[in-house]
């Protein structure tokens, strides 16, 4: 819960993206008068809950307590760092003169390198779950292509995006996807001091110590 409450702050930089990268329909019509809506603030929750445990989901894995000599370990006295860093760097990132999508990509591509500095146990995951994440986010745009034809054109300024279309998709998107993945799957790690490891039970059906 913590990091699906912490990630929903990133709801409030709409103002930056309405309309230099997009102009989406809102209740109330809050974006294009405030440049806040509510949507933002529900979608960034979702991601980051579903960011947060796709991976272990997926694989078959449980977060579980570091262990003491872990934590002392030199690297991990830079978990604070590591988490604060891509919120450091975005807003100097976006007074320069691009669409704030890149800001958002450079960002989130730093803070997981960084995370991936300071624990190097979670260089696998955090790769696995940037394509994780990469091909949920392409099936949720596919879906909006098919379902709602001409709306992403309508929506997203694609003549300020440099990159491209991807099947109709903005490549921006799928870049986001992987990006956001790639950094947010370890982010619960560094908020409670927890491990992914191997699920393992006993024959009781008791939950054991899991494999590493």
């Amino acid at each position: 819960m913590a990091a699906n409450l912490a990630i929903t702050l990133f709801g409030l930089t709409e103002l930056i993206f309405v309309p230099e990268y997009w102009n989406p329909p809102s209740l109330f019509n809050l974006a294009q008068r405030t440049g806040f809506d509510i949507e933002s603030l529900i979608f960034s929750f979702a991601l980051g809950g579903t960011g947060t445990v796709l991976y272990d989901a997926l694989a078959g894995r449980d977060l579980v307590p570091a262990s003491a000599a872990l934590r002392q370990a030199l690297q991990h006295c830079l978990h604070r760092w590591a988490m604060l860093l891509p919120s450091a760097t975005f807003v100097p990132r976006c007074v320069l003169p691009w669409n704030p999508i890149y800001a958002v990509l450079a960002c989130l591509v730093l803070g997981a390198v960084a995370s991936n500095l300071c624990c190097p146990e979670l260089r696998r995951k955090s790769f696995v779950g940037g394509l994780l994440f990469l091909a949920l986010h392409a099936v949720f745009m596919l879906g909006l292509k098919g379902f709602a034809p001409g709306y992403i054109a309508a929506v997203w300024n694609l003549p300020a995006l440099k990159v491209g279309l991807v099947y109709g998709i903005p490549t921006e998107e799928l870049l986001f996807g992987f990006a956001f993945g790639l950094y947010w799957s370890g982010v619960y790690e560094h908020f409670t001091w927890s491990v992914s490891a191997m699920r393992s039970k006993s024959v009781s059906g008791q939950l054991t110590r899991p494999r590493l």
